[in-house]
Parts: C-alpha cells; sequence; structure tokens
C-alpha cells in the first residue's frame, strides 16, 4: 500500500542498471504525451552483467521500491539483463508479499518474444498454426542476457519448432555509452552479424531481436550488415505498443490524477551532472538527472 501522507502522482516508472533504458523512455514519452514518467538508473552499481544473479535480484528490487516509493505503481524494467535474471523473481516472490498491493513490475523480454512468436506471453504452450512455425530468428544481446538464455526458452515454449541462434555482442553497448564513432560501431556490429551468419551455415534469419536496449541507436548499422529480407525487431517499438495494450485493459494504473505540465523525472544511484550528460548520447533533449540513494530501504524491506 502507498505509505500515509505521500501524494501518488500515477506515473510509470522505468528502472535500468544504466542509460539503454532511454531508448525506450524516450519511445514512451512520444507514445503517451499525457502520461507522467520516472526513470531510475542504477549507476551506481552498473554494470549488472558481471555480478551474481542474488545481487542482480536484489539491486533491481530495490530500484523497483525507490519507485514506488515516489508514487509509481508499474514499474517497467527496461534492461534485458534485470528482466532476464530479477522479473520473475519479483513477481511471483517478491511482490505478492511486498505490502505493495496494487503495484506492478513488468519485463522487456515479454513483449520481444510475443512479437517474435506473434503469440501472447500468457500462452505458454504452441498454438495453432505457431507451432508449426520453423524460422530461424537470430538474437543479439550482452554476455549476461544471452547466456541467461531467457530468448531461446521462452521462444521455445511458445513455437518449439523455431531455431534460435544467439550471439554475443560483448563491446557494443560500451562502445555506445563512450560515444564511438560510426566506422568504430558499425565495425562492431558487421562483427557481431558475421559470427551469428556463421553460426547458421548460410542460412538466413527470418528475424532478428536486438536484444539491448543499447542497440537501437545502431539499428541502421545491423540493418546494414543483415541481410535485406531478415525482419528487424527493436525493443522500444514492442515495448510501447504492449504497454498500450496493457494500459488499456488494466487503466488503474494511470488513475485520474495527471500533473500539468506532465512530468519526466530523471533519477540516478550515480552522480548527476555526469549522468545528464552520458544521457544525451541516447536522447539529446533527455531533462536532467537528479541523485538518489536507495541502498537504505534494504534495511526498511527487511523491518516490514
Amino acid at each position: 500500500m502507498p505509505r500515509r501522507g505521500r501524494t501518488e502522482r500515477f506515473m510509470i516508472g522505468v528502472f535500468d542498471s544504466g542509460l539503454g533504458g532511454l531508448t525506450v523512455l524516450r519511445k514512451l514519452a512520444d507514445r503517451f504525451p499525457d502520461v507522467s514518467f520516472c526513470y531510475l538508473g542504477d549507476h551506481a552499481n552498473v554494470p549488472y552483467g558481471n555480478r551474481p544473479s542474488e545481487t542482480i535480484v536484489e539491486f533491481t528490487r530495490l530500484g523497483v521500491e525507490a519507485l514506488f516509493e515516489r508514487g509509481v505503481r508499474l514499474v517497467l524494467l527496461g534492461c534485458n539483463t534485470a528482466t532476464a535474471v530479477a522479473a520473475k523473481r519479483l513477481q511471483q516472490s517478491w511482490l505478492p508479499y511486498s505490502g505493495w498491493a496494487g503495484h506492478n513490475v513488468l519485463g522487456i523480454v515479454a513483449p520481444t518474444v510475443e512479437a517474435a512468436t506473434q503469440t501472447p506471453w500468457a500462452v505458454t504452450t504452441p498454438q495453432y498454426p505457431q507451432k508449426f512455425n520453423s524460422d530461424l530468428i537470430a538474437v543479439f544481446g550482452t554476455t549476461r542476457t544471452i547466456t541467461s538464455e531467457v530468448y531461446p526458452e521462452e521462444i521455445r515454449k511458445r513455437c518449439p519448432r523455431v531455431e534460435v541462434i544467439q550471439q554475443i555482442c560483448a563491446n557494443l553497448a560500451g562502445a555506445i555509452e563512450d560515444e564511438a564513432g560510426r566506422e568504430e560501431l558499425s565495425g562492431l556490429v558487421k562483427e557481431g552479424v558475421d559470427a551469428l551468419l556463421e553460426q547458421t551455415l548460410g542460412t538466413i534469419p527470418d528475424r532478428a531481436i536486438l536484444g539491448c536496449t543499447h542497440f537501437p541507436l545502431v539499428e541502421d548499422l545491423f540493418r546494414k550488415h543483415l541481410p535485406s529480407s531478415t525482419r528487424l525487431l527493436s525493443q522500444p517499438d514492442l515495448v510501447a505498443d504492449s504497454l498500450e495494450d496493457y494500459l488499456a485493459r488494466r487503466p488503474q494504473y494511470l488513475g485520474g490524477y495527471h500533473p500539468e505540465p506532465r512530468m519526466l523525472l530523471m533519477l540516478t544511484t550515480g552522480d548527476a551532472d555526469e549522468i545528464s550528460n552520458r544521457a544525451r548520447v541516447f536522447w539529446p533533449e533527455v531533462p536532467p538527472f537528479e541523485s538518489i540513494e536507495i541502498g537504505f530501504q534494504s534495511s526498511q524491506q527487511q523491518s516490514r
């Protein structure tokens, strides 16, 4: 339940370990011009990819709860690693017993898998005609997302005859954040695409998932180096479509109170000035960030 004395703003939250989720937030802000959003990047603990699973779950929980504390009722995990490692745990093992009734956490994997399989997330067994689908789906992502096997696992639940080929693009996200030149970025994308096509033994993928929220910034380079017949699935558009449908069915997450003008509140656990400057790579008009601390909430959670 919301804490007494707090004003509920009916914002939607977006949580990420860093800055990649800004590609999703930017699309959501464009799609929902009357909705307020609160973004939280856990830059004090980024990157998540080399951390133990239990640590990722705890950091993600703290971030989600920090957004709940600010009046957010619905949080989208705009991070593939946090979604792959923590989303199910938070949804099933934490949220029902946390005291946050009427709140929810969504991940970024579900709308991506829905688009890849043309099957609703709630459907976890093969359905006609998808069960006869024998397409080849490529997945590009960071090391932790790929090694989690979340995309092959979830896709094959719905379309068991689909072949899923994954490719780690280990250095691409970091190069994007470091504002590497287009030639360097193109080389990294080509390296990943060539390595994946070696795995397929010449078979052209029917669809390719860009399974990192940094990658939409170089979507044109993936388009350049992938075969022209391969359809690209880029997460910001997929997430916006999915959220629009979700809110149409669950309007309680918007409520009846909307601040005027709408708010775009940007929070970071890191240095606000530094993060504000770096964020402009992802969104040139991004509002400035504000620094917060969230680690103290761990002891609060244990005492509730």
